[in-house]
């Protein structure tokens, strides 16, 4: 398509009409000119493409389809190609039902685990999420259907999410909630990016031109098309030139024709509603090349590929005594009633119409020495006295039993966030009153944030199976039987109580008002820097197998930021079964003039290993692993000084560390007045360089006036003398010495700025 052609051949009514959908999934058509409409799917862990009445909070049923693992849980895997596996997975499917974009993923920093949508999301760390979203838009459009990350940008709640107004400094904008998008923007070039419902320091992100226009399009080079969410329009006239070029759904005509009076009277340019046109012709266009419904789609297939993922995500949090893996031929007490029905996926838009759900007792139909107890109800948080005393019944009359618990969908949804992050009162106490009859526990989670487990101590064994998808019945089975050796991470800390997360006093916000006032500490990044106690940590994750690292190896002890470092470590599978492990790096600044975390995640790689066998893994590292945002460089900065360099099991679990002397390249502008303080001037070399023959003179004076008598040297010691010095500003000198003048001070101001 010749767009350019295509724009001059259209009238300003039919340019401003493709500016809004259609209806609720489709674009506009032009007829008169060949241009065909376009659809585009809810998802983004499987297909729900609605054929009749169409919703964003998936009320109304859409196709069958195949729901893979949620983000929650692919998160969990640390696994680049699993998560772009299921992204071809899903952009077939999306060209077998004639789809051009499907909507995800959604890369939302988990702030707190209050959040209801988190179980859409990847993490808390914002380099895990960048990883994970590259990999999966990777994946979708590597078959010619476009993906929409979202929601651009800071939408870290659902509570009041349409009118809530996030206020973020710079630097944390920068270094936790962008960088997911920015490295999917500029490695895996999504088709287009999805604005979010809220407000962003007091600007509509539907409106917000620094971030739609400034930080997108001009600071990460993304030429794709800018979306709205569903229903995130406030003022469709303010959005065109900001950079919004397609509002959905359909606002039935009627900002179109706004759009239409604004450039008629004046206010908006027609060249404006060009570019944003342009743009929705360039994705129809992207679709119509890329089009083949005659793809196949073997859900089947599919089916099996979301078991073997779902397992590969599964995290053993616990296993006292070598409780797993199980073995047949024990006779097992099934408890839960998520075990016959489980919870696998989140409610909402991403909400989908399994063809299949594959549950623990359907995988383990036909094993011998199975006995299964319901041992709660989802109805209420209640503990049903006869639902629990079965399940004590069969617990006492195993060897074993495994409780499959969790949250219910109530608990945890689009639209609305989570209270408190305990699970239900009836499965605390059926855990508890198990674990009496039966001190041999195992307790298997569905959900998708963390919960409080004051239930602990009772259960041997624990496993994270987050909401794994429609196969996640026969992943569990694989992964407690030991055919799948668990090798999942947890992408996000486990408080040990919900008080602890850095969030807690300001989460949700007053009013309209939500003031992300942790800052960079989010997550890990804050436990870490307290030496807080978590229940987990970032990153935990154990095996049936053990790892250990050795080797650990700089390519240099000193770089400029300029340079590439290289770490290379040496992995032996030291235990007695094959199992993957995931490799992870921080990096960490000794000593800086910002406040900064221990450590921070910058490289990971899950290897494979049989037992016995070493292997060797390699990272490099540039500059943006050692640096930070400057807020008066606007930029990404290196201060030049010493830099750990960690191998860790997590967080918490440093088991290799190295040191390396990193010089920065860039200066940091200094503006001196006379009020700037003796302590920043010496660390600046151009007012060293000034201030020297009067820092000579004072040297020498107070050598001669240096005798003191015995009570006045008690009183004022050397450190306090350098102190008191070092904390005086510039124009101390008029006050306390006379020696200079204020005009004297001033000139000697200006003579170290322009120096």
């Amino acid at each position: 398509m010749d767009i350019q052609k295509v724009l001059s051949e259209m009238t300003l009514e039919e340019k401003c009409s493709l500016l809004s959908g259609a209806d609720f999934w489709h674009t506009k058509a032009v007829e008169r000119l060949g241009i065909p409409a376009m659809m585009m799917s809810d998802g983004p862990h499987g297909l729900r493409k609605q054929d009749q009445t169409g919703d964003h909070l998936g009320i109304n049923d859409s196709i069958k389809a195949v729901c893979f693992p949620t983000a929650c849980a692919t998160a969990a895997s640390f696994d680049r190609e699993a998560v772009r596996a299921i992204g071809r997975e899903i952009g077939a499917a999306c060209q077998h039902e004639d789809l051009g974009v499907i909507l995800g993923p959604a890369v939302n920093i988990k702030r707190s685990p209050l959040c209801g949508r988190n179980f859409e999301y990847f993490s808390e760390d914002p380099y895990l999420a960048g990883e994970m979203a590259v990999s999966l838009i990777d994946g979708v459009q590597s078959q010619g259907v476009g993906t929409s990350i979202k929601h651009f940008a800071a939408n870290s709640q659902e509570h009041r999410r349409m009118s809530s107004d996030s206020v973020i400094d710079e630097r944390t904008l920068r270094e936790i909630y962008f960088p997911a998008f920015e490295q999917a923007v500029k490695r895996a070039k999504p088709w287009t990016v999805m604005c979010s419902y809220n407000k962003l320091n007091g600007t509509h992100a539907s409106q917000n031109r620094e971030l739609l226009t400034g930080v997108l399009r001009e600071d990460w080079g993304f030429d794709g098309l800018v979306m709205s969410d569903w229903g995130a329009v406030s003022d469709r006239v303010a959005g065109v030139p900001a950079g919004l070029d397609l509002e959905m759904p359909s606002s039935g005509g009627s900002n179109d024709r706004r759009v239409l009076q604004a450039v008629r009277e004046g206010r908006l340019s027609e060249e404006a509603v060009d570019v944003a046109a342009g743009r929705v012709l360039q994705m129809v266009d992207r679709y119509l090349t890329s089009r083949r419904p005659d793809t196949p789609w073997d859900m089947e297939a599919q089916h099996a590929l979301a078991r073997r993922i779902a397992a590969e995500c599964m995290v053993l949090l616990k296993n006292e005594d070598d409780m797993l893996p199980l073995h047949e031929g024990e006779k097992l007490a099934v408890i839960g009633r998520f075990a016959a029905h489980p919870r696998f996926q989140g409610g909402g838009s991403s909400h989908i119409n399994s063809f299949r759900v594959e549950s623990l007792m359907d995988a383990l139909q036909g094993m011998p020495g199975i006995t299964y107890a319901q041992g709660y109800d989802v109805k209420s948080e209640e503990p049903d006295e006869a639902l629990i005393a079965e399940a004590v019944e069969a617990a006492a009359h195993a060897d074993k039993a495994v409780i499959v618990a969790g949250l219910p969908d109530s608990f945890e949804s689009e639209g609305y966030d989570r209270t408190h992050i305990r699970m239900p009162r009836c499965q605390v106490e059926l855990i508890e009153r198990v674990a009496k009859a039966n001190p041999n526990v195992v307790v298997v989670l569905y959900n998708g944030s963390p919960v409080e487990m004051p239930w602990l101590h009772c259960a041997k064994a624990v496993i994270e199976g987050y909401l794994g998808g429609q196969a996640v019945g026969g992943a569990t089975k694989d992964v407690l039987f030991g055919t799948v050796n668990p090798c999942g991470c947890l992408p996000e800390s486990f408080p040990i109580k919900l008080e602890d997360n850095p969030s807690y006093l300001t989460y949700g916000g007053e009013g309209d008002v939500a003031v992300y006032a942790e800052g960079v500490f989010v997550g890990y990044r804050y436990y870490d820097k307290k030496k807080m106690d978590v229940l987990f940590p970032f990153g935990h994750g154990l095996s049936y197998t053990t790892f250990a690292y050795a080797n650990l190896r700089l390519s240099a002890d000193r770089i400029r930021d300029t340079d590439a470092l290289t770490v290379s470590v040496d992995v032996t599978n030291t235990g007695k079964r094959a199992g993957k492990t995931v490799v992870q790096l921080y990096v960490g600044d000794k000593e800086c003039e910002v406040f900064r975390p221990v450590r921070e995640l910058k490289d990971f790689a899950k290897i494979s290993l049989e037992p016995g066998e070493t292997k060797t893994v390699t990272f490099t590292l540039e500059k943006r692993a050692f640096a930070y945002w400057n807020v008066k460089l606007h930029d990404w900065f290196v201060e030049s000084g010493a830099f750990t360099v960690e191998i860790g099991r997590s967080s918490r679990d440093i088991a290799l560390s190295s040191e390396v002397y990193v010089e920065g390249t860039q200066t940091v502008p200094m503006t001196v007045t006379p009020d700037t303080i003796y302590l920043d001037l010496m660390k600046n070399e151009k007012a060293r360089r000034v201030l020297a023959p009067m820092m000579e003179k004072k040297r020498l004076l107070d050598n001669e006036n240096g005798s003191s008598s015995e009570a006045a040297a008690e009183a004022i010691t050397d450190e306090m003398n350098e102190a008191m010095f070092l904390y005086s500003p510039l124009r101390a000198m008029v006050s306390f010495d006379q020696s200079m003048t204020y005009d004297e001070v001033q000139a000697l101001a200006d003579e170290i700025n322009n120096a």
